[in-house]
C-alpha cells in the first residue's frame, strides 16, 4: 500500500517522535533515580549519580525544601504548602491544607509516558489547536493529582478511600494551580470527609469534588 507522505517526511516525523520520547524517558528515569537515591540514603548507602542518559544536573535534581515536612519523602522549593494545623491531635472539622505547584511541560510529558495516556490533545500542538480548547491542555487526572499531594500534607498518614471529581475547566500547560482540601465531617476516629478543589492562580475553579480518607498518626521513624 502506498503512502501519501514522502519518505523524507516520514523519516523526519519518526526522528522527531523518537527525540521527544527520548527526552521524556530522560525525565522519567532521572525522577526514578532520585527516588532510588532516597532509599539508598535511608539504608546508609551512597547515592547513584549516573544513568544511561548521563550525569544528573542541578536543574533536574529535585531540591529539598529548607524546612521540609517530616511526613514527606522529599519536596521541591518551587512547591508551596499551607496548612491550618501541624499536629495530628488537632485535626478537626474546618482544618485544611493547600498545595500549590505549576503544571509544566515536563509534568505533562512524564505523565503521558508513565500513565500511557498519549492523547494528542495533551502532546501535539497542531492537533490541539483544532479542538475547542485552541491548544494543548494538561491531563485532567494529572491536575487532580495535586489533590492527593495536598492530602499527603495533613499531619499524620493519609490514606485515600474515595474521590469524586467534577472537571469544570481545562488547565493550560504552564498554569500554576492550588489544590485545597478541607475537612467537612469526621466519620469516625480516623475517617474524614473532605471538600476538595483545584483552582488556577487567577482563582478559576477547574476541579471540584469530595474525598473520604483515613488519617492515622504517623508511625515513628
Amino acid at each position: 500500500m502506498s503512502s501519501n507522505y514522502p519518505e523524507s517526511d516520514a523519516a523526519n516525523s519518526t526522528t522527531s517522535s523518537n527525540e521527544h520520547w527520548s527526552s521524556v524517558s530522560k525525565h522519567v528515569v532521572n525522577s526514578y533515580l532520585e527516588a532510588n537515591n532516597a532509599l539508598l540514603a535511608a539504608m546508609g548507602l551512597p547515592p547513584s549519580s549516573e544513568t544511561e542518559f548521563g550525569t544528573l544536573t542541578a536543574r533536574n535534581r529535585p531540591e529539598t525544601a529548607e524546612e521540609p515536612i517530616t511526613e514527606l519523602a522529599f519536596g521541591d522549593e518551587a512547591w508551596l504548602m499551607e496548612r491550618s494545623v501541624d499536629s495530628y491531635e488537632d485535626l478537626a472539622v474546618g482544618e485544611y491544607v493547600r498545595f500549590t505547584k505549576t503544571i509544566d511541560e515536563t509534568d505533562v510529558s512524564a505523565f503521558a509516558h508513565i500513565s500511557g495516556d498519549t492523547n494528542r490533545l495533551h502532546l501535539a500542538e497542531s492537533f490541539a489547536e483544532q479542538t475547542q480548547f485552541g491548544g494543548r491542555i494538561a491531563h485532567g487526572t494529572l491536575v487532580a493529582g495535586t489533590i492527593s499531594a495536598a492530602l499527603a500534607r495533613f499531619p499524620g498518614l493519609t490514606i485515600y478511600l474515595s474521590q469524586d471529581l467534577e472537571f469544570r475547566a481545562p488547565v493550560e500547560i504552564g498554569t500554576t494551580v492550588t489544590a485545597a482540601c478541607e475537612i467537612v465531617e469526621q466519620l469516625g476516629d480516623t475517617r474524614y470527609r473532605l471538600h476538595t478543589t483545584v483552582e488556577t492562580d487567577d482563582e478559576v475553579t477547574v476541579i471540584d469534588g469530595e474525598a473520604v480518607v483515613v488519617i492515622k498518626e504517623s508511625p515513628s521513624d
